[in-house]
């Protein structure tokens, strides 16, 4: 990008099981556009006797994103919902005011290797919908927008980007690329972007005003309307940003809202064990931390 504005390095946090990427949020910027928590997870060999087990826990004010590169992972929430999510698929869970959910290794796949490699992503929900009621979708990667120009492969994961649009059932105006290149070339977004954008590599690099840019690095742009770079072969980048909130977000541990009263709230509720809980994943959870750890 001809307008880099920041540069935020991968920062080892540790989940529980093993340590992620955490991208967001940063210290210098909290959030991108309505993108407000950013994880690289992975990859990572789980053997025979190690399973991914992310115990129930719950949010508020915000939507989840899980978008993986390979590895399954079950999801089950107090809604009933129960999915396998699989490389290239789109899990979609909208808290709104309040949810309950876990993600763990599939039944059928408990007892043998597994990889497990992706992104783990929450969207910040508009003021006005914070408190909406919970909601699920989950899109298969059939149904995700994807074309060609040349030898660049592009894939619309979530909102709205070169006229096509994602069925993710966003709630504000964003959008979330992925774009993989086979050869070296330059690639001009254009006016095609609006609000904040950032550019998260994955694999391969970038060059822009002479500088090369590797994999685990997040670039901000000053303006996203005005993203020229080259790309370099065997590179798979994702462009995500949108229109920004007029209001500040505060995050504490899975909540995330504009009035800090909410948050205070769900934690109550959540250390009285008040909200709905999973079926059959009711007797196992993550307590509420005794510091905040994001």
């Amino acid at each position: 990008m001809s307008n880099i504005k920041l540069i935020i390095e991968e920062r080892a946090a540790n989940i529980g099981k093993f340590m992620v990427g955490r991208l967001l949020p940063f210290r210098q910027k909290r959030m991108v556009g309505p993108f407000i928590y950013i994880d690289h997870m992975g990859p990572v060999k789980l053997n025979e006797r190690e399973n991914f087990d992310v115990l129930p826990h719950p949010h508020i004010g915000l939507s989840t994103l899980t978008f993986l590169f390979e590895g399954s992972i079950m999801h089950r929430d107090a809604l009933g919902n129960e999915v396998e999510i699989k490389p290239g698929a789109v899990n979609w869970m909208t808290a709104g005011k309040g949810i309950v959910h876990s993600e763990r290794t599939p039944e059928y796949l408990r007892d043998s290797p597994l990889f497990m490699h992706g992104l783990q992503i929450w969207v910040a929900l508009p003021k006005h919908l914070e408190q909406m009621e919970p909601a699920f979708s989950h899109i298969e990667e059939a149904e995700i927008p994807s074309w060609s120009e040349g030898d660049l492969q592009f894939k619309l994961v979530a909102g709205e980007a070169f006229g096509k649009k994602s069925p993710v059932p966003v709630f504000s105006k964003l959008f979330m690329l992925e774009i993989k290149s086979t050869s070296k070339q330059v690639v001009n977004i254009g006016n095609d972007l609006f609000g904040e954008a950032g550019m998260y590599i994955l694999e391969g690099a970038i060059e822009s005003e002479g500088n090369v840019y590797q994999p685990k690095q997040l670039l901000v742009a000053k303006d996203s309307t005005l993203c020229e770079f080259t790309i370099q072969e065997n590179t798979t980048i994702y462009i995500f940003g949108g229109e920004p909130f007029p209001e500040e977000r505060f995050i504490d541990w899975n909540f995330v809202s504009s009035d800090k009263e909410l948050i205070k709230k769900a934690k109550e509720k959540w250390k009285t064990q008040s909200f709905a809980k999973i079926k059959r994943d009711e007797t196992e959870f993550i307590p509420y931390p005794t510091f905040n750890r994001k």
